[in-house]
């Protein structure tokens, strides 16, 4: 393995910790999800703007590629506001699980949105994810709110692999941050009527924690997710991503005291093979 595969891999886990704190700060957040994601997104644009600016790097978007980034960002918005509607009804572990069958998602879509040679192993290696994935979730009940919470998160996981999928194409011609930072523009446009249809009293004493939201998990975390997607496919990027969980439902024992079980121990397992097996894989072929 080259160090600079191994440093790619590096980062790209270290944009899945930086990702995964949305889980606790999801389940923390006392608020509507909409008005959250609103916040969320009005704060980040404005990180990213000045770090775009201070990089000295250009807004200018072909026009041929404004409705892709555009569509993006509606759908980015999407996966981030069901995601938190996810996590308000279950767990840590719930949210963040149901949300990672996007691998599998994404491997069935990308041959379809890029026109990529259809891979017997991403479909293998998704479906073991998704075996992980249920032994993680403690319940399937559907006389509780787990079971809506994990079909919330596969409606939240389809808008996120749809959204990697379309900026796929566009990352080359950009960097990553721009293309963020038109997302949370779209995104916090797009939210602006929740703030009359919910009730977002008591706002400001969450607004720290909206703020860690906005810069770590945002500016940091998503960011460094797209530019890992330049040095991988989005499905290798999908899957390798997968190790998220993990690190969110560390978080979560460290700050929820939300411990998990043995299946939760024996579906993380399998989830890490997965993304051992194609770092692997991606190194091989890069």
């Amino acid at each position: 393995m080259s160090n600079n595969t191994t440093r790619h891999i590096l980062e790209i886990n270290l944009a899945m910790l930086f990702v995964s704190t949305s889980g606790v700060l999801g389940r923390y957040i006392d608020l509507p999800p909409a008005v959250t994601i609103g916040i969320r997104s009005f704060l980040a644009m404005l990180l990213l703007g000045l770090f775009v600016k201070w990089k000295g790097f250009s807004f200018t978007l072909a026009r041929k590629d404004i409705l892709a980034i555009a569509l993006s960002g509606v759908f980015m918005g999407l996966h981030w506001i069901t995601y938190f509607y996810s996590l308000q009804l279950s767990n840590v572990a719930i949210g963040m699980l149901s949300l990672f069958t996007y691998p599998v998602m994404t491997s069935l879509l990308e041959p379809v949105f890029l026109k990529t040679q259809f891979s017997k192993m991403h479909l293998l290696l998704g479906v073991l994810v998704l075996i992980g994935i249920y032994f993680l979730a403690p319940s399937f009940d559907t006389e509780n709110d787990y079971f809506l919470a994990i079909l919330i998160g596969l409606l939240s996981a389809l808008c996120f692999a749809i959204r990697n999928l379309l900026v796929k194409t566009k990352i080359g011609s950009y960097n990553g941050s721009v293309v963020m930072w038109y997302q949370t523009l779209v995104i916090a446009i797009m939210l602006i009527p929740a703030y009359f249809i919910f009730d977002a009293e008591g706002f400001v004493k969450e607004l720290p924690y909206i703020g860690m939201l906005a810069l770590i998990t945002t500016a940091l975390g998503h960011t460094m997710f797209l530019f890992s997607i330049k040095r991988f496919s989005v499905t290798a990027a999908s899957l390798m991503g997968s190790v998220q969980p993990i690190y969110g439902i560390i978080l979560g024992i460290i700050f929820l005291n939300e411990i998990p079980g043995w299946r939760t121990v024996l579906g993380g397992s399998l989830i890490l093979f997965s993304v051992v097996v194609e770092s692997l894989r991606a190194s091989r072929n890069k």
